[in-house]
């Protein structure tokens, strides 16, 4: 295979993995020499929803939120423990009646709590969803503002490797962060 051939299989699988066949088809059949420049920016989303000013104002809004219910829960839970615990040091002073009776309502509250705590769980990951879905709405924007600043082709998210050069989230959370201000 000539040296021609070989880099423009090479420009047409880089192409493939971009995205960009018809371009680098293009180039592969007609450039003597390879100048196509793709610019390529990276932007690390669990960032975004760890380290801005916007999503930490988010959490601790959230935690207000919720934070009632979960005091709430944690004494239904120590409840069920205290009367659980109950019932097994006094088990054997007791009647098989009785006994019965009392571990029918100690797991009934047991249950009452599973019950509640996975309501709780669910409505937290709701909200959490929300306000993810907020700032990625607000970040989408200023990355296309950014992309359009550097003159970026394309700006990726999960990717298994990049270089610390392309990442564009520092710039991002300072923006994000400028408007929650």
């Amino acid at each position: 295979m000539s040296k021609k051939a070989a880099l423009s299989s090479l420009a047409l699988a880089a192409g493939l993995a971009l995205g960009l066949a018809a371009p680098v088809q293009a180039f592969a059949a007609d450039a003597p020499s390879p100048v196509y420049n793709v610019r390529i920016g990276y932007v690390s989303t669990e960032r975004l929803f760890t380290d801005s000013k916007m999503a930490k104002a988010a959490d601790s809004r959230i935690e207000g939120e919720f934070s009632k219910r979960q005091k709430a829960l944690q004494e239904l839970a120590s409840d069920v423990k205290k009367a659980s615990d109950k019932l097994e040091s006094e088990s054997a002073g007791l009647t098989e009646a009785e006994r019965t009776r009392r571990a029918r309502e100690v797991l009934e509250r047991d249950a009452e709590y599973r019950r509640k705590l996975n309501q709780f769980n669910e409505d937290l990951m709701q909200r959490k969803n929300e306000e993810r879905a907020n700032i990625s709405r607000i970040a989408y924007e200023m990355i296309q503002q950014i992309a359009e600043q550097e003159k970026l082709d394309i700006i990726l998210q999960e990717v298994a490797w990049y270089s610390p050069r392309i990442d564009i989230t520092d710039k991002l959370i300072s923006l994000l962060d400028k408007r929650t201000k």
